[in-house]
């Protein structure tokens, strides 16, 4: 079974995950992680999001850039970043790039997005 890899563009860090804290609400237009914009709101997860993933066929694992980039030293997306991964393998194809994410607007698009795609991949 295929697995989708969400890679946030953001630190896992104490100080990051506090410092994006504030920066989502201070300044939402030049928050540096579309991801996670359009899949948490201020305080976590969206209602929609959730229902989505939690309904979802597919496993899904979501990281920080620190911790992808220890997992794959070898890899340098954009980020933040989608890939789909082959099962029994660590082999990663994108299925969603930096680009196309900073073009969705909401997370209903995002999920629309994911959909067709999925759709193509399996």
């Amino acid at each position: 079974m295929k697995s989708l890899l969400f890679v946030y563009n953001a630190k896992s860090d104490y100080w990051s995950k506090k410092i994006d804290f504030a920066h989502k609400i201070i300044s939402p237009s030049t928050y540096a992680c579309s991801l996670c914009a359009l899949t948490h709101g201020n305080f976590g997860e969206t209602e929609v999001w959730k229902e989505f993933r939690l309904g979802s066929n597919f496993k899904m694992k979501f990281i920080y850039k620190n911790e992808f980039q220890k997992t794959y030293p070898n890899i340098k997306p954009d980020y933040p970043v989608i890939f789909i991964k082959e099962s029994n393998t660590e082999k990663l194809s994108v299925l969603i790039d930096s680009n196309e994410l900073a073009k969705i607007k909401t997370v209903e698009n995002l999920i629309s997005v994911l959909k067709l795609k999925l759709k193509i991949a399996v």
